[in-house]
């Protein structure tokens, strides 16, 4: 065999075993509802080329933003039945499938980001993973959602008192419902996409969310009342099926997993950019104001919650768990 056939028959042998080593890579698809340029959908993106990193390629995630999927209600179901491999879901959604969940959207559940902080990457994240399995979800790490706070279209809210006869936008979450209802105002579920036309059209009179709702959502061209109550902090989670985490070797979970960590930190510090800029952008070009009411009065009017929630007594653990100083 001559030195150029030779060498054709390497280059032929090594691309065919580039082309095996190709198919028998593993594709998870990851999806979810926000844009592409959202912080969180940043995150995403980390997370994926970082499993794809350390994994070699052996492992790779393909991702969907916009909702393509499904909304974040039929995604989680279609990764429970591992239709889908993985998701980004917000805590109040996922109270529909685990009633774990519901403690993340209590009130004044964490005093403030570094609590949150704190508490999921200690005891009370450990117990919720566990706790989910058998839902067919297992739980990879969190991610900041930012502080949610009420706006309105005609006047800041600055006590309880304020929100009585305001018809304000909550997540279909019977917490969030609950909250409102006992802080005086008339909660109104919504898609998040129906905000903005429902305030231009005045069918309610505000909504609650963190600041980048403002500029990210156009809220802030019509809402131009922001108050800081601070009543929610709730987490995302990133969640993985079960039967596509049994499909993973214990080398690729490990990877799948550090990978995960190495992009909740990069989201924390994103997402703490991304939230000053949104409030700046508010107030410079969108002419929202921002007020701090005493947030005392709130809390007050929402402490039932936790009597009713604690009955629960997984709800109760992890509770005291995230209460633990």
């Amino acid at each position: 065999m001559n030195k150029k056939v030779k060498l054709l028959t390497t280059l032929s042998t090594l691309a065919l075993s580039i082309s095996a080593f190709s198919a028998n890579a593993l594709t998870l698809r990851m999806a979810h509802n926000l844009a592409e340029d959202h912080p969180t959908s940043q995150a995403m993106q980390k997370f994926a080329d970082e499993v794809k990193d350390r994994t070699e390629g052996d492992v790779k995630v393909r991702l969907f933003f916009n909702g393509v999927l499904g909304d974040e209600r039929s995604v989680v179901e279609q990764v429970q039945r591992g239709v889908i491999d993985m998701t980004r879901v917000g805590a109040a959604t996922l109270e529909t499938f685990d009633p774990i969940y519901s403690a993340f959207t209590l009130p004044y559940l964490f005093d403030d980001r570094e609590h949150m902080y704190t508490a999921l990457q200690g005891e009370a994240g450990e117990f919720v993973y566990t706790q989910t399995l058998e839902t067919g979800l297992k739980g990879l790490t969190f991610f900041d959602g930012g502080e949610r706070n009420f706006y309105t279209i005609n006047k800041p809210i600055m006590k309880p008192e304020d929100l009585r006869g305001q018809k304000i936008r909550v997540m279909n979450s019977p917490t969030a419902i609950k909250m409102v209802q006992l802080i005086g105002g008339t909660p109104t579920p919504l898609a998040y996409g129906e905000i903005f036309t429902s305030l231009q059209q005045g069918v309610i009179d505000g909504a609650e969310n963190n600041p980048t709702a403002l500029t990210l959502g156009r809220h802030g061209e019509v809402a131009k009342y922001y108050s800081f109550d601070r009543h929610n902090r709730i987490p995302d989670f990133v969640l993985i099926s079960t039967r596509s985490w049994d499909k993973l070797t214990p080398e690729q979970q490990e990877a799948v997993q550090a990978s995960a960590d190495v992009a909740r930190d990069f989201q924390k510090e994103l997402w703490g950019e991304q939230e000053a800029l949104a409030i700046e952008e508010a107030k410079s070009k969108m002419g929202v104001q921002f007020f701090y009411p005493e947030i005392e009065p709130f809390r007050e009017k929402v402490a039932p919650l936790y009597d009713e929630y604690r009955e629960n007594q997984e709800i109760a653990t992890l509770l005291d768990l995230i209460q633990r100083k």
